[in-house]
């Protein structure tokens, strides 16, 4: 018989899983469950699916279970429900969603990318009619037939990280009146204050009423609908609300397994994404990862993790010995006419962690003076004072932060102090950069400060 491996999760880390394990063992038996209709999916680019900027959603479809039988030679089972793993005999049981059929296969390795699910209160109204989560393509898919058929005016979305904030541009865009409440001094978790007030000077001039210190206990609803938000402060009318206040592992089904958690009640891996069962791996979104920077395991939910992840956990079941080295928690979004980015930590995470740090923050512009349209750049660096590290970054602009992110964050990951950074042979061009680039220049500042 064919060697199987099993795949419990049709997503980014699922599939990449999927993927690279039989890219490796050929002749092995591949299969893949997941328990709603849609695989592979991009879940990133749900917002801009609500605001029409992406009409059709086929576009967010990187695979179908057909195409990656077809090409990939892959077995893709979809609305299956895994319920349990009996790890003892190697086996999954599992419940077809559509026929109610209880079924069992074995595995001789078993990789879970169960990912993850939005936090929902217990909260008085929270079954009212207009109160949603954005996770998955379903949600995005019931969310937009109720804009359609309901046209609200009035949106409330509790919670002011990435999503939540995504999502506030998108109901501008389509013409609603938008109120972003966050119990937080401030919104996009734990960014640094420099960072954070541009972003929030820039949503409320597109008329976001932004309320912050603030918590939500519970819904009033008419006729079965949600028609207010009522908080710890005031009440606030509408006809839509969007809960955004973060995802918790999906880990039971390993827990009752008898498979280990460990940060945030996220599956603990090894550097081989392997638990504490020999045959069997974790990625993606219900697993944790190691923190390049603190050196601590850490639960870091992105598309970028999983995919990675995803594609070591895959490889190890298929017999390699990868690794996956870790995270930084590089991150960016667009707030309106922003770019917003950051990779490593922050002064908050840094004082939680005892860190003595250096905090610096510069303002640069992403093109020369002397070439027209360039935009101003605001740069934070967290810094360790003994050794000079570069321990993390944040940018705001309105053009270049994304992909100098990217250039920050390879230096974090290699462990660079601020005199390395400083002395990087960056590009220039008028039309692209500046001659001393806000990566250097905050680089320079560092190290005068130090």
């Amino acid at each position: 018989m064919k060697e199987r491996i099993i795949v419990i999760g049709g997503n980014a880390a699922g599939m990449s899983a999927a993927s690279a394990a039989k890219r490796i063992k050929k002749d092995s038996e591949v299969i893949v469950l997941e328990k709603d209709r849609f695989i592979s999916y991009a879940s990133c680019s749900l917002p801009y699916y609500l605001s029409d900027d992406i009409r059709d959603i086929e576009q967010l479809i990187a695979l179908r279970p057909e195409a990656a039988e077809r090409e990939r030679g892959l077995k893709v089972l979809t609305g299956k429900e895994v319920y349990e793993i009996d790890v003892s005999k190697s086996e999954i049981h599992f419940r077809s969603k559509e026929t109610k059929q209880d079924e069992t296969l074995k595995f001789d390795t078993l990789v879970l990318a169960t990912g993850a699910s939005p936090l929902v209160p217990d909260l008085p109204g929270i079954e009212a009619e207009g109160i949603f989560t954005l996770r998955t393509l379903q949600d995005g898919l019931e969310i937009k037939k109720f804009i359609n058929e309901n046209k609200p005016s009035q949106a409330v979305i509790i919670g002011g990280g990435y999503i939540g904030i995504e999502i506030s541009e998108s109901f501008v865009k389509k013409g609603m009146k938008v109120t972003v409440v966050e119990k937080m001094d401030r919104i996009l978790g734990n960014m640094d204050l420099e960072i954070v007030e541009v972003v929030e000077d820039v949503i409320k001039k597109h008329g976001v009423i932004l309320l912050k210190n603030m918590t939500v206990v519970g819904f009033d609803k008419k006729n079965g609908k949600v028609f207010r938000v009522v908080t710890d402060r005031e009440e606030i009318p509408c006809d839509l609300v969007i809960l955004a206040i973060g995802v918790k592992p999906n880990s039971l089904l390993a827990e009752k397994a008898g498979i280990m958690l460990g940060v945030s009640r996220a599956i603990s891996v090894d550097e081989h994404t392997k638990t504490n069962f020999d045959n069997i791996y974790a990625a993606g979104d219900c697993a944790e990862s190691l923190h390049l920077v603190t050196g601590k395991k850490a639960y870091i939910p992105l598309g970028t993790t999983a995919n990675r992840q995803g594609r070591i956990a895959g490889e190890n079941a298929a017999g390699k010995k990868s690794t996956f080295k870790g995270v930084l928690g590089t991150a960016m979004t667009k707030v309106f006419e922003l770019e917003v980015a950051r990779t490593g930590i922050s002064s908050l995470e840094a004082e939680r962690e005892k860190i003595d740090f250096l905090k610096v923050t510069v303002k640069g512009s992403s093109r020369s003076k002397a070439y027209p349209l360039g935009k101003p750049i605001t740069v934070t660096y967290i810094v360790e004072k003994v050794s000079g590290m570069l321990l993390g970054a944040q940018m705001v602009g309105e053009e270049g932060v994304a992909l100098r992110i990217d250039t920050v964050a390879s230096c974090i990951h290699n462990k660079m102090t601020v005199h390395d950074v400083a002395s990087i042979d960056l590009g220039y061009a008028p039309p692209f950069a500046t001659v001393w680039d806000p990566i250097l220049i905050a680089a320079n500042e560092a190290i005068r400060r130090l």
